[in-house]
Protein backbone atom coordinates (compact mmCIF):
# COMPACT_ATOMS: atom_id res chain seq x y z
CA UNK A 1 0.00 0.00 0.00
CA UNK A 2 2.95 2.32 0.75
CA UNK A 3 4.36 1.47 -2.45
CA UNK A 4 1.17 2.61 -4.47
CA UNK A 5 1.43 6.15 -2.70
CA UNK A 6 4.92 6.49 -2.85
CA UNK A 7 4.54 5.84 -6.68
CA UNK A 8 1.78 8.50 -6.56
CA UNK A 9 4.02 10.95 -4.75
CA UNK A 10 7.20 10.47 -6.99
CA UNK A 11 4.37 10.88 -10.26
CA UNK A 12 2.49 14.25 -8.31
CA UNK A 13 6.45 15.15 -7.76
CA UNK A 14 7.10 15.15 -11.59
CA UNK A 15 4.75 16.99 -12.09
CA UNK A 16 4.61 19.76 -10.19
CA UNK A 17 7.85 20.35 -11.45
CA UNK A 18 6.45 20.27 -15.04
CA UNK A 19 3.63 22.87 -14.21
CA UNK A 20 6.02 24.76 -12.12
CA UNK A 21 8.53 25.28 -15.00
CA UNK A 22 5.86 26.34 -18.10
CA UNK A 23 3.90 28.56 -15.50
CA UNK A 24 7.44 30.32 -15.00
CA UNK A 25 7.56 30.62 -19.22
CA UNK A 26 4.26 31.37 -19.76
CA UNK A 27 5.27 35.12 -19.50
CA UNK A 28 7.77 34.96 -22.24
CA UNK A 29 6.39 32.74 -24.76
CA UNK A 30 4.87 34.30 -28.05
CA UNK A 31 1.20 34.70 -28.22
CA UNK A 32 0.16 31.33 -30.10
CA UNK A 33 2.44 29.23 -27.89
CA UNK A 34 1.01 30.60 -24.58
CA UNK A 35 -2.36 29.23 -25.51
CA UNK A 36 -1.09 26.07 -25.80
CA UNK A 37 1.04 26.38 -22.37
CA UNK A 38 -1.77 27.81 -20.55
CA UNK A 39 -4.09 24.69 -22.01
CA UNK A 40 -1.95 21.98 -21.13
CA UNK A 41 -0.81 23.28 -17.66
CA UNK A 42 -4.87 23.49 -17.29
CA UNK A 43 -4.78 19.39 -17.78
CA UNK A 44 -1.72 18.89 -16.04
CA UNK A 45 -3.43 20.89 -12.46
CA UNK A 46 -6.08 18.89 -13.13
CA UNK A 47 -3.89 15.93 -13.10
CA UNK A 48 -2.18 16.64 -9.95
CA UNK A 49 -5.52 17.30 -8.39
CA UNK A 50 -6.15 13.38 -8.90
CA UNK A 51 -2.99 12.29 -8.08
CA UNK A 52 -3.86 13.87 -4.89
CA UNK A 53 -7.11 12.32 -4.49
CA UNK A 54 -5.65 8.96 -5.24
CA UNK A 55 -2.71 9.52 -2.10
CA UNK A 56 -5.51 10.63 -0.10
CA UNK A 57 -7.30 7.42 -0.70
CA UNK A 58 -4.32 5.48 0.01
CA UNK A 59 -3.79 7.42 3.37
CA UNK A 60 -7.14 6.09 4.91
CA UNK A 61 -6.23 2.95 3.62
CA UNK A 62 -3.24 2.86 6.05
CA UNK A 63 -2.67 1.78 9.74
CA UNK A 64 -3.80 5.07 12.47
CA UNK A 65 -0.73 4.56 13.43
CA UNK A 66 1.27 4.60 10.89
CA UNK A 67 -1.23 7.14 9.45
CA UNK A 68 0.40 10.30 10.66
CA UNK A 69 3.97 10.32 8.43
CA UNK A 70 1.68 10.11 5.62
CA UNK A 71 -0.91 12.61 6.51
CA UNK A 72 1.52 15.61 7.14
CA UNK A 73 2.77 14.84 3.49
CA UNK A 74 -0.49 15.51 2.10
CA UNK A 75 -0.99 18.64 4.13
CA UNK A 76 2.24 19.55 2.30
CA UNK A 77 1.37 18.38 -1.24
CA UNK A 78 -1.85 20.21 -0.82
CA UNK A 79 -0.07 23.55 0.03
CA UNK A 80 1.90 22.89 -2.81
CA UNK A 81 -1.20 22.10 -5.08
CA UNK A 82 -2.51 25.51 -3.83
CA UNK A 83 0.71 27.50 -4.60
CA UNK A 84 0.67 26.08 -7.67
CA UNK A 85 -3.04 27.34 -8.81
CA UNK A 86 -2.17 30.90 -6.97
CA UNK A 87 0.96 30.90 -9.09
CA UNK A 88 -1.18 30.16 -12.39
CA UNK A 89 -3.60 32.73 -11.82
CA UNK A 90 -1.39 35.13 -11.84
CA UNK A 91 0.51 33.99 -14.92
CA UNK A 92 -2.77 34.03 -16.66
CA UNK A 93 -3.46 37.43 -15.29
CA UNK A 94 -0.04 38.78 -16.61
CA UNK A 95 -0.61 36.84 -20.24
CA UNK A 96 -4.26 38.25 -20.28
CA UNK A 97 -2.50 41.98 -19.59
CA UNK A 98 0.15 41.23 -22.71
CA UNK A 99 -3.18 39.51 -24.98
CA UNK A 100 -4.95 42.64 -23.87
CA UNK A 101 -1.91 45.29 -25.05
CA UNK A 102 -1.79 43.06 -28.29
CA UNK A 103 -4.79 43.59 -29.20
CA UNK A 104 -5.48 47.23 -28.36
CA UNK A 105 -1.87 48.10 -29.85
CA UNK A 106 -0.10 49.02 -26.93
CA UNK A 107 3.46 49.50 -28.37
CA UNK A 108 5.70 51.07 -25.91
CA UNK A 109 8.86 49.47 -26.59
CA UNK A 110 11.21 50.85 -23.80
CA UNK A 111 8.77 50.36 -21.04
CA UNK A 112 7.66 47.01 -22.53
CA UNK A 113 11.16 45.83 -22.53
CA UNK A 114 11.20 47.15 -19.24
CA UNK A 115 8.18 45.21 -18.35
CA UNK A 116 9.21 42.35 -19.57
CA UNK A 117 12.41 42.26 -17.33
CA UNK A 118 10.61 43.02 -14.20
CA UNK A 119 8.09 39.67 -15.25
CA UNK A 120 11.71 37.72 -15.74
CA UNK A 121 13.04 39.10 -12.22
CA UNK A 122 9.84 38.22 -10.51
CA UNK A 123 9.50 34.74 -12.13
CA UNK A 124 12.72 34.36 -10.61
CA UNK A 125 12.25 35.44 -7.47
CA UNK A 126 8.92 33.63 -7.19
CA UNK A 127 11.02 30.18 -8.60
CA UNK A 128 13.86 30.99 -5.23
CA UNK A 129 10.92 31.09 -3.04
CA UNK A 130 9.35 28.26 -4.26
CA UNK A 131 12.43 26.39 -4.02
CA UNK A 132 13.15 27.68 -0.49
CA UNK A 133 9.23 26.33 0.79
CA UNK A 134 9.92 23.27 -0.67
CA UNK A 135 13.42 22.61 1.37
CA UNK A 136 11.58 23.80 4.08
CA UNK A 137 8.83 21.49 3.53
CA UNK A 138 11.24 18.78 3.11
CA UNK A 139 13.22 19.56 5.96
CA UNK A 140 10.07 19.84 7.97
CA UNK A 141 9.10 16.62 6.89
CA UNK A 142 12.46 14.88 7.43
CA UNK A 143 12.26 16.46 11.30
CA UNK A 144 8.69 15.03 11.91
CA UNK A 145 10.17 11.08 10.70
CA UNK A 146 12.85 11.49 12.58
CA UNK A 147 10.40 12.54 15.70
CA UNK A 148 8.58 9.89 14.88
CA UNK A 149 11.55 7.47 14.64
CA UNK A 150 12.78 8.70 17.94
CA UNK A 151 9.71 7.96 19.38
CA UNK A 152 9.84 4.28 17.99
CA UNK A 153 13.15 3.87 19.94
CA UNK A 154 11.61 5.10 22.71
CA UNK A 155 8.87 2.47 22.93
CA UNK A 156 11.01 -0.55 21.72
CA UNK A 157 13.88 0.66 24.68
CA UNK A 158 10.97 0.67 27.45
CA UNK A 159 9.44 -2.66 25.98
CA UNK A 160 13.32 -4.79 25.78
CA UNK A 161 13.29 -3.01 29.51
CA UNK A 162 10.18 -4.70 30.72
CA UNK A 163 11.69 -7.70 28.90
CA UNK A 164 14.54 -8.08 30.91
CA UNK A 165 13.09 -7.50 34.05
CA UNK A 166 10.27 -10.41 33.31
CA UNK A 167 13.76 -12.72 32.45
CA UNK A 168 15.13 -11.51 35.64
CA UNK A 169 12.76 -12.40 37.46
CA UNK A 170 11.98 -16.04 35.80
CA UNK A 171 15.81 -16.71 36.41
CA UNK A 172 15.36 -15.47 40.32
CA UNK A 173 12.22 -18.08 40.51
CA UNK A 174 14.57 -20.79 38.72
CA UNK A 175 17.40 -20.20 41.50
CA UNK A 176 14.60 -20.20 44.04
CA UNK A 177 13.05 -23.56 42.74
CA UNK A 178 16.38 -25.36 42.11
CA UNK A 179 17.60 -24.89 45.88
CA UNK A 180 13.96 -25.90 47.01
CA UNK A 181 14.84 -29.06 45.03
CA UNK A 182 18.19 -29.42 46.53
CA UNK A 183 16.90 -29.45 49.93
CA UNK A 184 13.33 -31.79 49.27
CA UNK A 185 16.65 -33.77 47.40
CA UNK A 186 18.51 -33.70 51.16
CA UNK A 187 14.77 -34.39 52.85
CA UNK A 188 14.11 -37.34 51.18
CA UNK A 189 18.01 -39.04 51.07
CA UNK A 190 18.07 -38.32 55.25
CA UNK A 191 14.37 -39.95 55.13
CA UNK A 192 15.61 -43.57 53.05
CA UNK A 193 18.69 -43.63 55.06
CA UNK A 194 16.25 -43.86 58.58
Amino acid sequence: MSSDFEGYEQDFAVLTAEITNKIARVPRLPPDEKKQVVANVEKQLEEAKELLEQMDLEVREIPPQSRGMYSNRMRSYKQEMGKLETDFKRSRIAYSDEVRNELLGDDGNSSENQLIKLREERAHLLDNTERLERSSRRLEAGYQIAVETEQIGQEMLENLSHDREKIQRARERLRETDANLGKSSRVLTGMLRR
